[in-house]
């Protein structure tokens, strides 16, 4: 691709930004000074201070968010892991095309893996990887961003438990506090309702009680018919 072409157009911002290889314009076995040198090149050209597109700024924000992520292993790694996949499928399709090709096969067989070596080579090999890339690392991302939701809503709920749990705790303090606070009216209620009541049975007048016998016998008892 012609660098100089990012002057006059946004080819920066149109590449995929899943890819920073793209953004650097490198291949997939660039190395880590492959990446500086090409960044160093290309920043320059698309510098805000010295490009007057209007989206020089973002476009080299893009180039240094490329950077960083080609710098880093850990990121690095990750791409050229999908990177491999995405060879490995190509080989598999491929493989499956020279079974139904009897002459390609045969050929195959005949350079000793030399075909194969130049086919990944070619141009056209490099654009089918290219886009194989950009398929699995739209999936992978995809997949992350599920992922990621899926997180966050087992957080919000976590959350929203744990605001429901403190709510019935401070709920249970708040009415613990209450009824300790009007504790001492319970007891002083309790006290004069006791008081009262003595008052009550010391001024009562009783009624008399009943004698199931009198000992002077000064009634007459009816008799009782039997029968």
């Amino acid at each position: 691709m012609n660098i100089s072409m990012g002057l006059s157009g946004d080819w920066i911002l149109s590449c995929f930004k899943l890819n920073p290889f793209e953004h650097l314009n490198l291949s997939f076995d660039s190395s880590t000074d492959d990446v500086k040198r090409q960044y160093r090149k290309i920043s320059l050209m698309v510098h805000p201070d010295k490009c007057k597109h209007p989206q020089a700024q973002e476009a080299f924000g893009a180039l240094a968010k490329a950077q960083q992520l080609l710098l880093n292993d850990q990121e690095r790694d990750y791409i050229l892991t999908q990177v491999h996949a995405a060879k490995q499928e190509l080989k598999m399709k491929r493989k499956k095309q020279l079974k139904k090709d009897t002459a390609s096969k045969i050929k195959s067989l005949v350079d000793e893996g030399k075909h194969e070596q130049l086919y990944e080579q070619s141009e056209e090999f490099q654009k089918e990887l290219k886009l194989k890339v950009r398929e699995i690392l739209t999936d992978q991302e995809w997949r992350r961003r599920k992922m990621a939701m899926r997180i966050s809503e087992e957080e919000g709920r976590l959350k929203k438990d744990e605001e429901e749990q403190k709510e019935i705790r401070k709920k249970k303090r708040e009415h613990e506090e209450q009824w300790e606070g009007t504790r001492e009216n319970r007891v002083s209620s309790w006290r004069d309702f006791m008081k009262a009541g003595k008052k009550a049975k010391k001024g009562e007048t009783r009624p008399p009680k009943l004698k199931t016998e009198d000992p002077n016998k000064s009634y007459v008892q009816r008799p009782v018919k039997k029968g």
